[in-house]
């Protein structure tokens, strides 16, 4: 049987506010609350993860605010041009391991990213998505596009994974992301991909609710191409 998941849009909306919704939600739920994806941009905000390192913010004054969460991973940025997609998921009711859960995401990043024909992979022991090696895209091979992060409580997820659109890039630039050095972030506009911002958030909340419900349906995660 299919468990649909309820999507809400949120709008623009400022971090904290959505960080505080969701631990409240995740609070309350009981064994019948319905799962959401919430749709979301956020003003400009840099996120450090629960055991994160400070020192991969690398310029102290760059007038962003620094938020401490309690998901996994380490130092990100959200701004408006990215969609941020927050899985309010119980895990136990859909019998999906964390790793499976992951996995999904990850799928469902890529197959939004290749309907606009963006050739993208994962990348072992580092979650996310990333452009892959091609003729078209050389400069950008290996550059992350899309970041995820998850916080399990009680059996039930929140967080998510922040895919970006169009956005300026340059907060990037004064972190590791990810706490990775170096590490080359890219967005679907500097690919050649011009689209809006709700359309792609529309596309991403299909594939995810795709993936999750066919998953619940078969009690196996679909099968996909790495």
């Amino acid at each position: 049987m299919n468990v649909p998941i309820e999507v809400c849009w949120r709008g623009t909306e400022d971090y904290a506010t959505t960080f505080d919704a969701m631990r409240a939600m995740t609070d309350a739920r009981g064994p019948d609350t319905p799962d959401q994806l919430w749709l979301v941009q956020h003003p400009p905000v840099y996120t450090l993860g629960l055991a994160g390192d400070p020192a991969h913010l690398l310029i102290a004054d760059t007038g962003i605010p620094l938020v401490k969460v309690d998901r996994g991973g380490q130092i990100t940025y959200h701004g408006p041009g990215q969609v941020v997609a927050y899985l309010l998921i119980d895990l136990r009711r859909r019998k999906l391991m964390v790793r499976e859960m992951v996995r999904l995401i990850e799928q469902a990043a890529i197959d939004t990213l290749g309907a606009y024909n963006l050739a993208v992979e994962r990348r072992a022991g580092a979650p996310g998505i990333y452009v892959s090696q091609g003729e078209a895209v050389t400069a950008y091979a290996g550059a992350k596009i899309a970041a995820l992060g998850l916080k399990i409580r009680n059996g039930c997820s929140y967080h998510g994974v922040s895919l970006n659109v169009a956005m300026d890039l340059r907060p990037f630039d004064w972190i590791n992301p990810c706490g990775y050095a170096g590490l080359q972030t890219v967005d679907m506009a500097t690919l050649g991909v011009a689209a809006r911002w709700d359309e792609v958030a529309a596309r991403l909340a299909q594939q995810l609710g795709r993936h999750f419900e066919q998953q619940c349906a078969s009690g196996q995660p679909i099968t996909a191409a790495p």
